[in-house]
């Protein structure tokens, strides 16, 4: 069987560490997200595709989520005693040490693809890992209000200019708190899907969306040209990434405010569409989305399904994800 999954970050990696679990003789092929992809201290940075990869490869630190185990923080305080900036993203010694061979690649003129490639066969994710595209894209935040936040710092335009930020400062430095008037994937419409990309999703039996952020994370890797309609020609199940009108980690509703989203399991459901998705896993206390859903003739076309949905532990994840690949079977 293959298996295509569209992967943000930490939710993603857990999620597929359950459907390895569940289907350890499938052929996954897995296509990250890179708008979360940023450059600091010279060295390029691909968060998403570095947890997914630490996560399978049995490296990530399993408290937050993110980074690496055993991590050490030399470097971060050798920088902060240069006073370099910023100091707002943190980067253990071990992390370093994968972007500075990522960087060092890349400057030697070897795609993205073809780097991620060479840094997992260190840690043998079980997967295929391909990034989105070889192509920068950005994701970047428009700050709302006048000049958005400067820190204390007056606009520079008193003609209501607004700041954009990168995602990432938005995300960590920020913590989302300052609301998004938009927020774009800078470069994203010039940008080819990187090699195996099309190819994975054409020959896949069934697509997955994992309970990944639907604004910054899927929808990021489906505006890349042609990665969204070879989506759309597949059977594919996703999974919610809102319990209770609330996401299940980070800050997904303030994304899914600056595009006008509710922050409710029917409410990703519809924006994603019938003409995207056709199975909606949500969680047991979201039951309403069937009836909602099913209300709607223009979305009646999604098949929702309802059960526990928190991925406490291995085995509650597996059953996670053996839910969304049987439902994408059945609809098949």
């Amino acid at each position: 069987m293959r298996i295509t999954v569209l992967a943000g970050g930490v939710g993603a990696a857990r999620f597929l560490r359950g459907l390895r679990q569940a289907v350890p003789e499938a052929e996954i092929t897995v296509i990250g997200n890179t708008g979360d992809d940023i450059t600091l201290f010279g060295l390029r940075i691909c968060p998403d595709l570095d947890t997914v990869m630490y996560t399978l490869g049995g490296g990530i630190n399993e408290d937050q989520g993110w980074g690496r185990d055993g991590e050490t923080f030399g470097i971060r305080a050798e920088l902060a005693a240069y006073g370099a900036s910023p100091d707002w993203f943190t980067l253990g010694d071990r992390d370093f040490a994968t972007h500075i061979l990522r960087s060092q690649l890349l400057a030697e003129g070897r795609p993205l693809s073809a780097v991620t490639e060479v840094l997992c066969r260190r840690w043998r994710p079980g997967v295929r890992l391909l990034p989105m595209s070889d192509d920068p894209v950005e994701t970047h935040v428009v700050l709302a209000g006048p000049g958005g936040d400067r820190g204390g710092r007056p606009p520079r335009s008193q003609q209501g200019e607004r700041r954009v930020v990168h995602f990432q400062e938005w995300w960590v430095r920020m913590h989302a708190e300052t609301p998004a008037a938009q927020i774009t994937a800078s470069g994203a419409d010039r940008a080819r899907p990187a090699p195996g990309v099309l190819d994975a999703i054409g020959a896949a039996d069934v697509v997955l969306f994992p309970p990944s952020n639907p604004v910054v994370s899927i929808g990021t890797i489906l505006a890349v040209p042609g990665i969204r309609a070879a989506v759309a020609a597949k059977t594919v199940a996703a999974v919610s990434p809102i319990i209770g009108g609330s996401p299940v980690r980070g800050m997904a509703d303030a994304c899914l405010a600056a595009i006008g989203v509710d922050t409710s399991a029917a409410a990703v459901a519809a924006h994603y569409g019938p003409g995207l998705i056709d199975g909606w896993l949500v969680d047991d206390q979201d039951k309403a989305t069937v009836d909602i859903l099913g209300d709607d003739p223009a979305l009646a076309g999604i098949e929702v399904r309802a059960l526990p949905l928190y991925m406490r532990d291995l085995p509650a994840t597996t059953a996670i994800a053996r839910a969304a690949l049987d439902l994408a079977l059945e609809l098949r």
